[in-house]
């Protein structure tokens, strides 16, 4: 295993934001096919990928700050196997479109979405994840491949 270096060492959590915290985490359970693990008043967390990363929702009653009127703010990709079918997933469960499918060159494509719920929300593939997984894992060629 590589060993880490620099100030940033890997994404840990992402929270989103909703002002219908109980129709966000259906509307995430739905697409995500799991339960959150962790509960609490106000907040929910699941374990997503094949890092575990978390993915918080937050009910925005608890925002530090004004929540802005329009999605902006960073893009958060997340990694799956076909853009295509991601985005029809999430377009299906009311996600509305924020950026049509881009391709990239070398195996990069990326889209973007805006929950239901005000958040944007990035899918794309890229190889370079898929590198990162192969050499941390035992069955590198499969994580290579997306399996």
């Amino acid at each position: 295993m590589k060993t880490p270096t620099g100030l940033l060492r890997g994404m840990s959590n992402v929270s989103y934001w909703a002002d219908d915290h109980d129709a966000a985490v259906a509307w995430y359970t739905e697409l995500l096919g799991m339960e959150p693990y962790f509960r609490m008043p106000g907040y929910v967390e699941w374990r997503v990928g094949d890092y575990g990363h978390e993915l918080g929702l937050i009910d925005a009653r608890y925002s530090p700050a004004p929540v802005p009127d329009a999605p902006g703010g960073a893009v958060l990709n997340w990694h799956v196997d076909d853009v295509r079918v991601a985005l029809a997933r999430l377009l299906e469960l009311g996600a509305m479109m924020r950026e049509e499918i881009r391709e990239r060159g070398e195996g990069f494509t990326t889209a973007a979405v805006v929950d239901p719920f005000g958040n944007v929300l990035g899918v794309m593939t890229n190889p370079h994840y898929l590198q990162v997984l192969a050499d941390a894992t035992p069955d590198g060629e499969a994580a290579r491949a997306g399996h």
